[in-house]
């Protein structure tokens, strides 16, 4: 039976309430990009996020290619992520919010020692850690403790390839099997089950029906062995995960 001793937090609509934030700068620049193919379709913020929730926007581009059948050349690619860094900064500075519930069962970990924790996300190392120096988390992590699959490895990714979790592991010392990950949409929980980490799914920033399917989804595909829709359950969620384990 494996001992939990990391929780590994994905960050954007887990942590921060930071996805539809950054979307509504990332539809500006997915459509700019259309219109320069001739493409006619445009995304306004939530239908971009309906497409692509989890992925940064590198892999993000990489979908709109591969959907749309066009290229784009390395510079290319290099300019629009640079750009779209600095306009999702700029928002999240300004409006970020936390998760409801999260800093109360982040605070309690901090007080217990119980767990190390870090931060795994696919998204600019830069983006992660403005989001949560502006809700005050930044106490809770060490600088040398935040992952990000666009930044952290030597050639960039994101989520569902599992590359960022399995480097997390390595760089903080540890198993797979010793960690639980926390995770909010199909591209990170897929990530965390390819690198065989126990998940437990949240759901907390969907609604109505979406937060049903999204349960039953992160359980049936993504083998979470627990959902929660509250921070307020996460103590809860972490006993079953480390019963199971």
């Amino acid at each position: 039976m494996a001992k939990i001793k990391w929780i590994l937090f994905d960050c954007d609509n887990t942590l921060v309430l930071s996805e539809e934030l950054a979307f509504e700068a990332c539809a500006e620049l997915a459509n700019e990009i259309l219109e320069k193919k001739g493409i006619s379709d445009r995304y306004t913020g939530p239908s971009l996020l309906k497409d692509f929730v989890g992925q940064n926007f590198r892999g993000m581009m990489l979908s709109l290619t591969k959907k749309y059948n066009f290229t784009l050349t390395d510079e290319e690619f290099d300019s629009y992520v640079d750009r779209e860094l600095g306009k999702v900064i700029e928002t999240l500075e300004k409006k970020a919010r936390p998760c409801d519930g999260v800093i109360p069962e982040l605070e309690k970990l901090h007080e217990s020692k119980k767990y190390q924790m870090a931060v795994v996300s696919s998204s600019a190392l830069s983006r992660v850690q403005a989001s949560i120096r502006k809700v005050g988390m930044d106490k809770y992590f060490d600088p040398n403790q935040v992952f990000s699959a666009a930044t952290s490895l030597p050639k960039p990714t994101s989520k569902p390839d599992p590359a960022i979790y399995l480097h997390a592991c390595k760089v903080l010392g540890t198993e797979p099997a010793a960690c639980v990950a926390v995770e909010d949409s199909r591209s990170g929980a897929t990530a965390a089950k390819n690198a065989k980490i126990p998940l437990i799914g949240y759901v907390g920033p969907y609604e109505g029906e979406e937060q049903d399917q999204m349960a039953k989804m992160l359980k049936e595909e993504c083998g979470a062995i627990v959902v929660m829709r509250h921070w307020s359950e996460f103590e809860e969620c972490l006993k079953k995960v480390e019963e199971a384990s």
